[in-house]
Parts: C-alpha cells; structure tokens; sequence
C-alpha cells in the first residue's frame, strides 16, 4: 500500500471516529458509534499493516494476537460493576504505550525519520518528553484509581503537609527537564522526566477521596488522549495525532460536565482532599429513627401510584438488580402507572454507568431521563423508588450549609409524596456523609440486597 493510500485510509478511520464519538454521546445511537468505532480501529490497523514503513509482521501478528485474546475474554468475563476499574486499566496501559514508543523513538530515532542517536530533531525531543510525561502520570495515575475502584487501596484522601507544593515542585522539574533533553538530549534526562512523571502519577490520585473517582476516571482518559498525540506529533503519524486528541477533549469536556455536576471546580477535584470510604466522616445518627417497611408494604404502595419515578445508584450496579427492576416496571405500567428513571451525571462510579446498565436491562430510552429533565417532576410524583442511590440524593446538599456536598445538585426525590429507599444499611454513601432523607416522615427504608429486595417486590405484585 502506498503512502498516499495508508493517509487516506487513516483519514476515514479518524471519520470513523468522530462518528463514534457522535454516536456515544446518546443511549439510542450507542451501539451505532461502538460499530463506527470498531470499523474505524480495523481500518487502522489494516492500513498501518499494509503500510511500506513495515518489515517485519511477526511481532504485531503475536501483539494483536494476544491483544485480541486479552480483550474478548476480558469482555465476556467482566461484571458490570467493575466497569470503571476495567476503565482505569485500560488507561494505564495507553499510558505505559506512549512511555514506551517515546522510549523507542529516542533509542532508534532513524527508524522514525527523526534523526539519529545524539542529533534528534529539537521538536521531536519535546514531543517526545511530553508524550513519556504525560504517559507516565497516566499509567501509575490510573493504576491507583483501578486500586481504590477495586477496593485494593484504601478509599480515604491521603494527604500530608506541604503536598501541593511538593506536587507543584516536581511539576516545575518535568518543565526543566524537558528544556534540558531539548537542548542537549541526555539520556538521564528522559528517564529522569519518566520517574518524576511516574511518582507525580501517584501523588495526584491518592489525595482524591471516592466521591470524586468518577471524575478522576474521566481526566484519566483524557491524559491518555493527550499522551497518545505527543507520541503520534513524533511518530508523524497523523491517525494517532487526531484520535488522541479526540480522547483528550473528549475526556476534559467531559470532566468538566462531572464537575458542573457536582457543583465543583476542576482544580478543587484535582486538589483532592474530599470524600473517603463509607463511615468516614458520617454525622453521628444518635437515637434518630427511621421507618422500615417489607416488599410487601413497598408493593402495595407502588401498586397504588399513579406516578413512580426510579432512581438508580451504584447499589443498583453492585446488586445486579437492573433486570429484576425493569422487571417490576413493567409490572407496574401494567397496571397503568406512569414509571420513568431519574439518572445523576455522577451516579456510580463512572460517567453513564446507569445508562449502561439501564441499556443492558433492554429499559426503554425513552423512559430514561437526565436529571435537570426530571428533577421538576418529583413535587406531582407519588412514588420515588431510590435504589442504592446516596449522595445524589442528600436533601443537604441543598438544605445545609455546613455540609460537604452543599450547592451540589442532587436529584430532588424528597419532593415525592413518598420515597422508598432500597439500602443495605443507614451506612453514608461514598461522600462519607450522612443523608437526612432516611430520617424524613415521607421516607420508608427498604432494608436488603437491591435485587433480592425487588424481586420480593416483584413477587408481592404478583401475589395482589
């Protein structure tokens, strides 16, 4: 394949792309952009194959051989649950690649057309640096987010005097440093930039509690865009240039509409310091006391609305209860009542984590609503079912001043004649704050596992 044939395949790979994006950016047309995606990578990689610059095919035949393997047992094998730490792997490694190929690029810069060993061009140079910094904080960013996701690491903010200084110092360093290998190309500079970047990675994940892991998956994906586009601007590869900046806005877009949604800045996020695990920093409950009622008291009054909206959280997720509850939706329009899905931009433990299990559950799209779409319909809605859903429902986001999640928009369930509560426990939610809507007259706690609980619910529908 000529050059000029791979640049115009590249291109309609990176349309491809952008389709995909497109496509993602709503339920219905989901599946659409996966297909636009998956046809953009193939045509890549066909195309980078059958590319003159190729010698050798052994080695990517065995890379995509094992690549692929990986990747259709990981597919069929993983929960939904942990959807977000599987996420936060996949960063790491784009991340460990970028390392790697600027690695590449410096030790055999011939094979790449950017000089020779010692006399490389000067934009390579920062290219280069850029895209193993970068990769650098990804990997090891990412690895501590897919620790504290999957509960290996402790959940907590771990911060110590003097940390943002620190931080800012060895971000300060990177700079110097890639002014130095830019100008006379040491060796120890390179790998002096991929420590400090590696450790910089560590130290700007763990100060960041639970609550705001969500948002940190998010900016992860967008390091690993940019770095895969310093390394593409010194491959001169164009495809990688515009995909990884593709995923990099795509992904600060989308960190910013997490942090709009929490009512946040960015840089507060980043600064870390809030939210840790359950328990931690809760409000004393004291002898306050809470109505708890059965599957058969919660059928009843669901049988007896006229109007129910649901409001998934990452219970639902852990539950697995997004089937058993589609289940009782439908049993419920059944019956004439009117049921929609309330969903938070930041509930679960990654953007569009309900949506996705909502879409796996084959819930109909247009029954599923954005909360600044619904959130005015709770004052005429008789039932509010709240499965697993905490922080995003904490009426002290809006009532409490002293509160860490005040001015935080939360979906205003406490509006509803009645709310249900499906929870396994008065335990806070990942804020590590208590929620005041347990406690309230109009609130019946629903005590148990998420599915087992709406399968009872199910069953006593049945019964009546």
């Amino acid at each position: 394949m000529s050059q000029d044939l791979t640049t115009f395949v590249y291109l309609v790979a990176s349309v491809c792309f952008i389709m995909a994006l497109r496509g993602l950016s709503h339920p219905k047309t989901s599946l659409q952009g996966n297909m636009f995606g998956m046809v953009g990578m193939t045509l890549a990689i066909l195309a980078t194959i059958a590319s003159p610059i190729v010698t050798s095919y052994v080695g990517i035949i065995v890379a995509i051989a094992v690549g692929g393997t990986a990747g259709a047992v990981i597919a069929r094998t993983i929960d939904m649950t942990a959807l977000p730490q599987l996420v936060a792997a996949f960063h790491s490694l784009v991340g460990l690649a970028a390392v790697l190929v600027a690695g590449s690029a410096f030790y055999a810069p011939e094979a790449y057309n950017i000089g020779v060993p010692g006399d490389i061009k000067t934009a390579s140079l920062i290219e280069m640096a850029i895209g193993a910094g970068i990769g650098a904080i990804t990997f090891t960013g990412s690895i501590l987010a897919f620790g504290k996701l999957q509960g290996l690491i402790t959940g907590k903010p771990v911060v110590f005097p003097g940390q943002h200084l620190f931080n800012a110092a060895l971000g300060v360093a990177i700079v110097l440093l890639v002014v130095l290998f830019a100008v006379s190309q040491p060796q120890w500079a390179f790998w002096a930039i991929v420590v400090i970047a590696l450790a910089l990675g560590v130290l700007l994940i763990i100060p960041i509690g639970g609550a705001d892991m969500p948002v940190i998956v998010s900016m992860l994906n967008s390091y690993s865009g940019w770095a895969a586009a310093g390394v593409g601007f010194t491959l001169g590869n164009n495809l990688l240039i515009i995909t990884g900046a593709l995923v990099g806005s795509s992904g600060a877009i989308l960190s910013y509409i997490m942090c709009k949604g929490m009512n946040r800045s960015f840089f507060n996020v980043i600064l870390g310091g809030f939210g840790g695990e359950a328990g931690a920093g809760s409000a004393d409950t004291g002898d306050k006391s809470v109505n708890s009622g059965s599957a058969e008291d919660a059928s009843f009054i669901l049988a007896n609305a006229g109007s129910v909206i649901i409001v998934p959280g990452y219970g639902l997720a852990v539950g697995q209860a997004q089937q058993a509850v589609r289940e009782m939706a439908d049993m419920l329009k059944g019956m004439g009542v009117n049921v929609r899905y309330a969903i938070h931009p930041v509930a679960g433990r990654m953007p569009g984590h309900m949506n996705v299990l909502l879409a796996e559950a084959n819930v109909p799209y247009d029954e599923v609503l954005e909360m600044e779409e619904i959130n005015r319909d709770f004052q005429q809605t008789d039932v509010a079912f709240v499965i697993g859903a905490n922080d995003i429902t904490n009426p002290a986001a809006e009532d409490d001043p002293q509160s860490p999640i005040y001015g935080m928009p939360v979906l205003k369930v406490d509006d509803a004649k009645t709310v249900l509560f499906v929870k396994r426990s008065l335990s806070p939610g990942y804020a590590g704050i208590d929620n005041p809507l347990f406690y309230r007259d109009n609130t019946m706690m629903l005590f148990g596992d998420a599915k087992q609980m709406t399968e009872s619910i199910v069953k006593a529908l049945e019964d009546q």
